[in-house]
Protein backbone atom coordinates (compact mmCIF):
# COMPACT_ATOMS: atom_id res chain seq x y z
CA UNK A 1 0.00 0.00 0.00
CA UNK A 2 1.47 3.33 -1.08
CA UNK A 3 1.64 6.30 1.28
CA UNK A 4 -0.72 9.24 0.90
CA UNK A 5 1.91 11.53 -0.59
CA UNK A 6 2.69 9.01 -3.34
CA UNK A 7 -1.04 8.58 -3.90
CA UNK A 8 -1.42 12.35 -4.32
CA UNK A 9 1.33 12.38 -6.94
CA UNK A 10 -0.57 9.69 -8.83
CA UNK A 11 -3.90 11.52 -8.49
CA UNK A 12 -2.36 14.80 -9.58
CA UNK A 13 -1.11 13.45 -12.90
CA UNK A 14 -4.32 11.53 -13.53
CA UNK A 15 -6.58 14.50 -12.73
CA UNK A 16 -4.61 16.85 -14.98
CA UNK A 17 -4.65 14.39 -17.88
CA UNK A 18 -8.36 13.67 -17.43
CA UNK A 19 -9.06 17.40 -17.30
CA UNK A 20 -7.28 17.95 -20.59
CA UNK A 21 -9.18 14.99 -22.05
CA UNK A 22 -12.60 16.39 -21.14
CA UNK A 23 -11.66 19.83 -22.44
CA UNK A 24 -11.43 18.25 -25.89
CA UNK A 25 -15.22 17.79 -25.61
CA UNK A 26 -15.97 21.10 -23.88
CA UNK A 27 -18.03 23.61 -25.80
CA UNK A 28 -19.51 21.09 -28.25
CA UNK A 29 -23.01 21.94 -27.01
CA UNK A 30 -25.72 20.01 -28.81
CA UNK A 31 -23.07 18.08 -30.75
CA UNK A 32 -21.84 16.45 -27.55
CA UNK A 33 -23.39 13.02 -27.11
CA UNK A 34 -25.22 12.95 -23.80
CA UNK A 35 -28.17 11.19 -22.20
CA UNK A 36 -29.88 10.72 -18.83
CA UNK A 37 -29.00 7.79 -16.60
CA UNK A 38 -32.22 8.60 -14.75
CA UNK A 39 -34.46 11.69 -14.88
CA UNK A 40 -32.44 14.78 -14.05
CA UNK A 41 -29.11 12.92 -13.94
CA UNK A 42 -27.17 13.56 -17.17
CA UNK A 43 -24.02 11.85 -18.40
CA UNK A 44 -21.98 12.54 -21.52
CA UNK A 45 -19.46 10.88 -23.78
CA UNK A 46 -16.82 12.99 -22.03
CA UNK A 47 -17.74 11.52 -18.61
CA UNK A 48 -17.42 8.00 -19.95
CA UNK A 49 -14.12 8.65 -21.73
CA UNK A 50 -12.60 10.23 -18.62
CA UNK A 51 -13.88 7.42 -16.41
CA UNK A 52 -12.32 4.73 -18.62
CA UNK A 53 -9.04 6.66 -18.75
CA UNK A 54 -8.89 7.16 -14.97
CA UNK A 55 -9.75 3.56 -14.17
CA UNK A 56 -6.99 2.30 -16.44
CA UNK A 57 -4.34 4.71 -15.12
CA UNK A 58 -5.18 4.45 -11.42
CA UNK A 59 -5.78 0.72 -11.12
CA UNK A 60 -2.75 -0.08 -13.25
CA UNK A 61 -0.66 1.86 -10.75
CA UNK A 62 -2.47 0.50 -7.66
CA UNK A 63 -4.02 -2.87 -8.60
CA UNK A 64 -4.78 -3.70 -4.96
CA UNK A 65 -6.98 -0.61 -4.44
CA UNK A 66 -10.75 -0.65 -4.71
CA UNK A 67 -12.67 1.41 -7.26
CA UNK A 68 -15.76 3.58 -6.71
CA UNK A 69 -16.89 5.89 -9.49
CA UNK A 70 -20.12 7.60 -10.48
CA UNK A 71 -19.88 6.17 -13.99
CA UNK A 72 -18.76 2.54 -13.60
CA UNK A 73 -19.31 -0.50 -11.43
CA UNK A 74 -17.75 -0.48 -7.97
CA UNK A 75 -14.97 -3.02 -7.45
CA UNK A 76 -13.53 -4.03 -4.07
CA UNK A 77 -9.78 -4.07 -3.60
CA UNK A 78 -7.36 -6.24 -1.70
CA UNK A 79 -6.17 -3.33 0.47
CA UNK A 80 -7.94 -0.89 2.79
CA UNK A 81 -7.70 1.83 0.12
CA UNK A 82 -10.25 2.81 -2.53
CA UNK A 83 -10.16 5.31 -5.38
CA UNK A 84 -13.30 7.47 -5.18
CA UNK A 85 -13.80 9.14 -8.54
CA UNK A 86 -16.11 11.56 -10.27
CA UNK A 87 -14.74 11.99 -13.80
CA UNK A 88 -16.85 15.13 -14.31
CA UNK A 89 -18.61 16.55 -11.27
CA UNK A 90 -21.00 19.12 -12.69
CA UNK A 91 -21.94 17.35 -15.92
CA UNK A 92 -24.99 19.57 -16.42
CA UNK A 93 -22.77 22.66 -16.39
CA UNK A 94 -20.24 20.94 -18.67
CA UNK A 95 -22.90 20.11 -21.26
CA UNK A 96 -24.15 23.72 -21.19
CA UNK A 97 -20.64 25.09 -21.72
CA UNK A 98 -20.32 26.60 -18.24
CA UNK A 99 -17.05 26.42 -16.31
CA UNK A 100 -18.37 25.14 -12.94
CA UNK A 101 -17.31 21.50 -13.33
CA UNK A 102 -14.27 19.53 -12.23
CA UNK A 103 -12.49 16.19 -12.15
CA UNK A 104 -12.67 14.97 -8.55
CA UNK A 105 -10.37 12.20 -7.28
CA UNK A 106 -9.68 10.88 -3.79
CA UNK A 107 -8.04 7.95 -2.07
CA UNK A 108 -10.10 6.78 0.89
CA UNK A 109 -8.44 4.55 3.50
CA UNK A 110 -10.72 2.75 5.95
CA UNK A 111 -13.47 5.30 5.33
CA UNK A 112 -11.26 8.42 5.64
CA UNK A 113 -10.03 10.53 2.68
CA UNK A 114 -6.21 10.66 2.78
CA UNK A 115 -5.33 12.20 -0.61
CA UNK A 116 -7.36 14.39 -2.96
CA UNK A 117 -6.92 16.09 -6.31
CA UNK A 118 -9.62 18.28 -7.83
CA UNK A 119 -9.06 19.93 -11.21
CA UNK A 120 -11.39 22.55 -12.68
CA UNK A 121 -9.74 22.82 -16.12
CA UNK A 122 -11.99 25.50 -17.61
CA UNK A 123 -11.22 27.71 -14.59
CA UNK A 124 -7.50 26.89 -14.40
CA UNK A 125 -7.83 25.80 -10.76
CA UNK A 126 -6.09 22.74 -9.31
CA UNK A 127 -6.84 21.86 -5.69
CA UNK A 128 -5.03 19.18 -3.70
CA UNK A 129 -4.65 17.88 -0.17
CA UNK A 130 -2.94 15.14 1.82
CA UNK A 131 -4.14 14.14 5.28
CA UNK A 132 -2.16 16.10 7.86
CA UNK A 133 -0.34 18.28 5.33
CA UNK A 134 -2.81 21.07 4.48
CA UNK A 135 -4.57 21.96 1.24
CA UNK A 136 -3.52 24.04 -1.76
CA UNK A 137 -4.86 25.61 -4.93
CA UNK A 138 -2.32 26.19 -7.69
CA UNK A 139 0.44 25.88 -5.10
CA UNK A 140 -1.01 28.41 -2.63
CA UNK A 141 -2.13 27.32 0.84
CA UNK A 142 -5.89 27.41 1.39
CA UNK A 143 -7.81 28.89 4.31
CA UNK A 144 -11.60 29.13 4.69
CA UNK A 145 -13.13 32.50 5.40
CA UNK A 146 -13.39 33.77 8.97
CA UNK A 147 -17.07 34.68 8.49
CA UNK A 148 -18.67 34.45 11.92
CA UNK A 149 -22.31 35.32 11.22
CA UNK A 150 -25.04 34.02 8.95
CA UNK A 151 -25.94 37.57 7.99
CA UNK A 152 -23.70 38.50 5.10
CA UNK A 153 -22.46 34.93 4.56
CA UNK A 154 -22.00 33.84 0.93
CA UNK A 155 -23.44 30.33 0.88
CA UNK A 156 -23.19 27.91 -2.01
CA UNK A 157 -26.53 26.22 -2.47
CA UNK A 158 -29.95 26.35 -4.06
CA UNK A 159 -31.51 29.75 -3.30
CA UNK A 160 -35.01 28.31 -3.53
CA UNK A 161 -34.26 25.79 -0.79
CA UNK A 162 -32.37 28.08 1.56
CA UNK A 163 -35.05 30.71 2.10
CA UNK A 164 -34.74 30.60 5.90
CA UNK A 165 -31.01 31.36 5.75
CA UNK A 166 -31.58 34.08 3.16
CA UNK A 167 -34.14 35.62 5.51
CA UNK A 168 -31.32 35.90 8.07
CA UNK A 169 -29.23 37.89 5.59
CA UNK A 170 -27.22 35.17 3.84
CA UNK A 171 -26.47 35.43 0.14
CA UNK A 172 -26.87 32.25 -1.90
CA UNK A 173 -24.72 31.34 -4.90
CA UNK A 174 -25.50 28.40 -7.14
CA UNK A 175 -22.93 26.38 -9.04
CA UNK A 176 -23.53 22.87 -10.33
CA UNK A 177 -20.53 20.93 -9.00
CA UNK A 178 -20.74 19.93 -5.33
CA UNK A 179 -17.02 19.07 -5.28
CA UNK A 180 -16.15 22.53 -6.60
CA UNK A 181 -18.44 24.13 -4.00
CA UNK A 182 -16.39 22.43 -1.32
CA UNK A 183 -13.13 23.61 -2.87
CA UNK A 184 -14.41 27.20 -3.07
CA UNK A 185 -15.42 26.97 0.59
CA UNK A 186 -11.92 25.75 1.47
CA UNK A 187 -10.38 28.67 -0.40
CA UNK A 188 -12.59 31.32 1.18
CA UNK A 189 -14.02 32.30 -2.22
CA UNK A 190 -17.35 31.42 -0.59
CA UNK A 191 -18.12 31.29 3.10
CA UNK A 192 -19.83 27.93 3.16
CA UNK A 193 -21.88 25.22 1.51
CA UNK A 194 -25.36 24.17 2.61
CA UNK A 195 -26.91 21.23 0.78
CA UNK A 196 -30.46 20.03 1.32
CA UNK A 197 -30.28 16.68 -0.46
CA UNK A 198 -28.12 13.60 0.19
CA UNK A 199 -24.90 13.33 -1.82
CA UNK A 200 -22.86 10.40 -3.04
CA UNK A 201 -19.36 9.53 -1.87
CA UNK A 202 -17.86 10.60 -5.20
CA UNK A 203 -19.44 14.06 -4.82
CA UNK A 204 -17.80 14.67 -1.46
CA UNK A 205 -14.66 12.64 -0.72
CA UNK A 206 -12.05 14.85 -2.43
CA UNK A 207 -13.69 18.12 -1.40
CA UNK A 208 -14.10 16.86 2.17
CA UNK A 209 -10.34 16.44 2.58
CA UNK A 210 -9.60 19.78 0.92
CA UNK A 211 -12.01 21.56 3.29
CA UNK A 212 -10.72 19.94 6.47
CA UNK A 213 -7.05 20.27 5.55
CA UNK A 214 -7.66 23.97 4.87
CA UNK A 215 -8.99 24.26 8.42
CA UNK A 216 -12.73 24.06 7.73
CA UNK A 217 -15.44 21.70 8.90
CA UNK A 218 -17.84 19.39 7.07
CA UNK A 219 -20.71 17.38 8.51
CA UNK A 220 -24.35 16.54 8.14
CA UNK A 221 -26.88 18.99 9.54
CA UNK A 222 -26.88 16.88 12.71
CA UNK A 223 -23.10 17.21 13.06
CA UNK A 224 -22.04 13.76 11.83
CA UNK A 225 -18.78 13.76 9.81
CA UNK A 226 -19.05 11.66 6.62
CA UNK A 227 -17.36 8.25 6.55
CA UNK A 228 -16.80 6.88 3.07
CA UNK A 229 -16.69 3.60 1.22
CA UNK A 230 -19.66 2.08 3.05
CA UNK A 231 -22.13 -0.17 1.22
CA UNK A 232 -24.62 2.60 0.35
CA UNK A 233 -22.05 5.11 -1.06
CA UNK A 234 -24.43 7.88 0.06
CA UNK A 235 -24.15 10.66 2.65
CA UNK A 236 -26.70 12.92 4.36
CA UNK A 237 -26.95 16.45 2.97
CA UNK A 238 -23.69 18.15 3.99
CA UNK A 239 -22.81 21.56 5.33
CA UNK A 240 -19.28 22.95 5.21
CA UNK A 241 -17.68 26.19 6.35
CA UNK A 242 -14.97 27.63 8.54
CA UNK A 243 -15.25 26.58 12.21
CA UNK A 244 -17.23 29.59 13.45
CA UNK A 245 -19.78 29.66 10.66
CA UNK A 246 -20.11 25.87 10.64
CA UNK A 247 -21.06 25.93 14.33
CA UNK A 248 -23.61 28.69 13.71
CA UNK A 249 -25.13 26.80 10.78
CA UNK A 250 -25.42 23.62 12.86
CA UNK A 251 -27.18 25.56 15.60
CA UNK A 252 -29.54 27.35 13.21
CA UNK A 253 -30.41 24.26 11.18
CA UNK A 254 -31.16 22.33 14.38
CA UNK A 255 -33.48 25.14 15.50
CA UNK A 256 -35.22 25.19 12.12
CA UNK A 257 -35.78 21.44 12.36
CA UNK A 258 -37.30 21.82 15.83
CA UNK A 259 -39.55 24.66 14.68
CA UNK A 260 -40.84 22.67 11.72
CA UNK A 261 -41.55 19.51 13.73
Amino acid sequence: MADARADLDLLTGAARDAGHLVMDYFGEGSRLKHWEKRPGDPVSAADMAADAFLKDVLLTARPDYGWLSEESRAEPGASACTFVVDPIDGTRAFIKGRTDFCVSLAVVRAGVPVAAALFAPARGEFYSAVLGEGAQCNGEALRPSAQASISGARLLGDAGRLTDLRALGAETIHINSVALRLALTASGAADGLVAVRPKNDWDLAAGHLIVTEAGGRISSASGVVPSYDGPAHCQPAPIAAGPALHALLLERLARMTEESS
